[in-house]
């Protein structure tokens, strides 16, 4: 892990799950640039990779990305402290679909009044610039 945590706020997304040639549904209790804790029934093994789809609130719009499972909760209680799941890393994951968590990170935190520190939070609003905003914006 590196000393620069992400960000991340408690988002729930719904999650499709494609691993091992079979499918599955879950969703995200909190999510971030990197990683998403993903509530499901039969959570991977540790350092297992398999594909996600991530289905935005309130769009028509999803995202693909490619994970590895970092943390398994799978033979834990299953309750609201310790949820059965998994922790996933982002392994790719295009720099919209990166934005598009980002402002929702960002959005959600500030609904929530979380207090963030001012690096976290100025690595965060950098995260939700999109670079072909600001092009136009200067020509």
């Amino acid at each position: 892990m590196s000393k620069e945590q992400a960000i991340k706020a408690k988002l729930k997304w719904l999650v499709s799950i494609k691993a091992n040639g079979s499918s599955s549904e879950g969703v995200t209790l909190n999510l971030s640039t990197n990683q998403a804790y993903i509530r499901c029934a039969k959570p991977l093994r540790l350092n297992e990779v398999f594909d996600i789809t991530l289905q935005v609130p309130n769009s028509d719009d999803s995202m693909e990305a490619e994970v590895e499972v970092v943390l398994s909760n799978m033979y834990g209680p299953d309750d609201e402290i310790s949820p059965r799941g998994m922790i996933v890393r982002f392994l790719e994951l295009s720099s919209e679909d990166r934005r598009t968590i980002a402002k929702a990170v960002f959005k959600q935190l500030e609904s929530d009044n979380v207090e963030i520190d001012p690096k976290n939070l100025q690595a965060l609003q950098t995260m939700t610039i999109d670079p072909n905003e600001t092009a136009s914006e200067a020509a």
